[in-house]
Order: C-alpha cells, then structure tokens, then sequence
C-alpha cells in the first residue's frame, strides 16, 4: 500500500524557543505535550501533515533499545548526542501496522516489535483529549542518523484540528520532504519498501518517490546545495534535510523573513530558511497559486 507523508521530527534543545522561531516563520504552534518516557513536544499541523518539535526533558526516563524493542527517545537522544539538533525521523501514513511489520520484514528493513501508546492532548479551546497511535519501524541498515516507520493514528477525530492548521503564512500543505546520501542510487530498495511507492530517477543524483501526500526527494548533497543554497547535513547514508510546503504567500514571507535575516539568498519562487536559523532544518516555502 502506498503511504503519504504524515509527519517530521524536528528535534530540539528547548522546545519553548523553537514554537518562538515557528511563530515567527508564521506557523500556529500547538501546546506542549508529555510522553510517558522523558520527551515533550509542540504540534504544527497542515492538511493531514505536521511537524513535531521534540525535546527529551527527562533523560533518566528514558528505556533503552533493547533487542526488537525500538526506543523512540534512545534513539533522538542518541542523534542530539551525535549529530545536534535537526530533521531526525520521517513518519509516513499508516493504516494497518501489523501488515506494514510484515512487509518491512520480509524485505529485510523491519526487525521492530509494534508499538502502541496513547496521550493526553490539549485542544486550542484548552480541552484535554485522548490520541492514541500505532507504530511500525522501519531502518535502512547503512543509514543509522535516519529514523524512519509508518504511524496509524486511533484517534484521529482528537487530534486533527482546524484551528491549528490556520497559519498566518498561508501555508496551505506539504509539497515533500528532501533526503541527501551519497550515493541515492542506493537507497531506492528502502525507500520502495518503507513508502510503497515506486523511487524514480530525475537526474543520475536525484531520486523522487511520489507519495499520496507530498513527495520523498533523495539527492546528492552537492545538488541539495546547489539547489537550495544551503549546506545539506552529514554522516552516514541518509539523512533528513528539509520539508517543502506550499503556499501562495511566499512573496510577503520573504519579505516579512529577509528583515529578520532568516532567509538565503533569492531563489526564484521560494523561500529558504536555512540550518542556522530553524535550529539544524531546512525550510522550504513554494509559491503556489492563491
């Protein structure tokens, strides 16, 4: 089954100062909530995508990995360690987690026990409600920096919100997710794999996967520098590297960022935010039709 894209890790130091920088790229930043096991997080939400800010605040809570039992806060708290803040997991759309183990089992990108966990989530009109999820996890075994597994969501009713998805820079959804490697050519048996959709060649260093919702991007690092201006993060096989929306206030974003020395260099019909001014990510922002 072809899964969409449903959701980035953006992990953080101080998550308060991040939904800061959110808010003033012109996002609608949701409150914090807890985890059970010494993470915390902020939700910004578009048309069935969002962008979770994450800080591990309990570090002592924290279970370590152990055998088929994937540990979300080891693995970010690992990746702080290591490689800073930044772009640590791609979360597409699940629907049924048990045939989705199955199928990264049986290609050899599986191995992960399924995990299901619930919490409390406040509401904008500050009502607490229950979400609940299912996770299966995936791994490309030559990229250990690249979280990556399929999220059904149980409550879906609690957690999608209007209200959180009205954003003063009129972003309107997600256009794709960028990855650079190496070598791409390399990761298209994974990438099939994790997102059931088939990996196409655009250029010899340039690889697209068009999902249900937003394209997955894997590119060379010298292109993802030569086409965004940016530098693209290292370390081994893939990494995560930048989140594309669409929106047709890009114009006025530009404006409203250059005064603030947010953005690079022009690009003609987008807008780039760079690493040091998103706290380790890339932000793209496409010019679309109002």
């Amino acid at each position: 089954m072809r899964r969409g894209l449903d959701h980035v890790v953006h992990l953080v130091r101080d998550l308060d100062a991040a939904g800061e920088i959110y808010d003033l790229l012109g996002f609608t930043v949701g409150a914090r909530n807890r985890h059970p096991w010494g993470t915390e997080n902020r939700i910004i939400q578009t048309p069935g995508f969002f962008i979770e800010l994450l800080q591990i605040v309990e570090p002592d809570k924290i279970p370590a990995a152990q055998g088929e039992a994937f540990s979300f806060g080891a693995f970010n708290q690992d990746f702080l360690a290591r490689m800073g803040e930044g772009l640590s997991m791609l979360v597409l759309e699940g629907s049924d987690a048990t045939h989705e183990k199955a199928a990264f089992d049986a290609d050899g990108f599986g191995g992960f026990d399924i995990f299901d966990f619930a919490r409390k989530a406040r509401r904008p009109d500050g009502q607490e409600v229950d979400v609940g999820f299912r996770l299966a996890f995936a791994r490309d075994p030559a990229s250990p920096d690249f979280g990556a597994f399929a999220c059904t969501q149980l409550n879906p009713e609690n957690f999608w919100s209007p209200d959180l998805q009205r954003h003063s820079n009129q972003v309107t959804g997600v256009a794709g997710v960028v990855l650079v490697a190496d070598a791409p050519a390399e990761h298209q048996a994974f990438l099939e794999t994790f997102s059931g959709c088939q990996v196409q060649r655009a250029l010899d260093a340039w690889y697209v996967a068009q999902t249900p919702r937003g394209s997955i991007d894997v590119m060379s690092r010298e292109l993802f520098t030569e086409r965004y201006g940016v530098p693209a993060p290292g370390g081994p096989g893939l990494r995560l590297a930048a989140v594309r929306f669409s929106t047709p206030g890009a114009p006025e974003l530009r404006r409203s960022l250059a005064a603030r020395r947010m953005v690079e260099e022009t690009i003609e019909g987008i807008v780039v935010v760079p690493p040091r001014a998103a706290l380790g990510a890339t932000l793209v922002f496409e010019l679309t039709p109002g």
